[in-house]
């Protein structure tokens, strides 16, 4: 792959075309009828034209630049035979606003520096502050990820679980949550407990079937390596050799996170998740969550990793719906 930069026009603008030596990686560079290019067309204000194996970028010198990055770092991915799907593109594009941050953005062909392995996929950050969050899952022994949906917390916290699981360092995976009521009735769903509580336990189902494929789930939770409860139901264990995560975190009660805590064992790894504005107790103000990051922040072994609006890695609007309820700085 070579590139080509011209000399900037006038009014700051620029051309710059971009070749790439592997021709049949074009058409997922691409995307279907060239969806990719137009994601990026329209994310960066850019022209892009594709002729063979060459790439033409005009706009903004800046914009061409990160557009040119966009397009390097996805063919990187695609050379080191990793995915390209929307969802990558829409990270990319976000984090090449970070063009220093070693190992994601680069232009030469090094793939990134820290990534998850699981058995359907390899899973790498897609904002700066998710590749602090897998340094730190892979590093820490509690980990608190705060912010609001869509930024990756739960999915990466179960990908880490899920790759230690298969490796061997960790024997057993905990996936807990708070059954909170928000809004709704407990009492009122069909069926028996378990029933009842499978609706606020499923996008941790959903995680591990994103990186598992589904007849290991299903043999891991039926042979107890892989446990879904709620978190009333680890009251009284200590968990040993332990990966541990508690979803909704922000639906704790004090004692509740203090008896969470407080189930750490020998070699097990701990990951609390939550979004401390959406709290759905009677008196927020009671939220475990905060009074443990007040508490523990600071802490050897302990790591507070904190996601905003910035960070959503879902459809982009996410992100901007997420600004619109909480302000600029979320």
């Amino acid at each position: 792959m070579s590139k080509k930069p011209q000399p900037a026009v006038a009014g700051d603008r620029a051309r710059i075309e971009v070749s790439f030596d592997k021709p049949h990686l074009l058409h997922a560079l691409f995307g279907e009828y060239d969806q990719n290019l137009v994601t990026i067309e329209n994310r960066l204000g850019v022209y892009i034209a594709a002729r063979g194996n060459k790439v033409q970028i005009e706009g903004e010198a800046e914009a061409c630049a990160r557009a040119r990055d966009v397009l390097t770092g996805l063919y990187n991915r695609l050379v080191h035979g990793q995915e390209v799907d929307k969802g990558v593109v829409d990270g990319v594009i976000s984090m090449s606003a970070e063009p220093t941050l070693e190992g994601i953005i680069r232009r030469d062909v090094e793939p990134p520096s820290i990534m998850i392995r699981t058995r359907k996929k390899t899973i790498v950050p897609r904002s700066p502050t998710q590749y602090g969050y897998m340094e730190a899952l892979a590093r820490d022994d509690v980990i608190f990820a705060l912010g609001p949906a869509g930024t990756g917390k739960t999915y990466l916290a179960v990908a880490q679980a899920v790759s230690q699981l298969i490796t061997g360092s960790v024997q057993r995976l905990i996936l807990s949550r708070p059954a909170v009521e928000a809004g709704e009735r407990l009492g009122f769903l069909p069926g028996d407990m378990k029933e009842k509580v499978d609706p606020y336990l499923r996008p941790l189902y959903d995680a591990l079937y994103d990186t598992l494929p589904a007849e290991q789930v299903e043999r891991r939770i039926a042979s107890g390596e892989i446990e879904i409860a709620p978190l009333a139901f680890m009251r009284g264990r200590t968990l040993a050799d332990a990966f541990i995560i508690l979803d909704e975190a922000q639906n704790t009660t004090i004692p509740q996170m203090k008896m969470f805590l407080t189930r750490f064992g020998m070699n097990s790894r701990m990951v609390i998740c939550g979004d401390p504005r959406q709290v759905d107790l009677p008196m927020p103000g009671a939220s475990g969550l905060a009074d443990a990051v007040e508490r523990l922040e600071g802490v050897e072994g302990i790591s507070v990793v904190r996601f905003n609006a910035a960070d959503v890695v879902r459809h982009p609007i996410v992100g901007r719906i997420v600004q619109a309820y909480e302000g600029p700085d979320s």
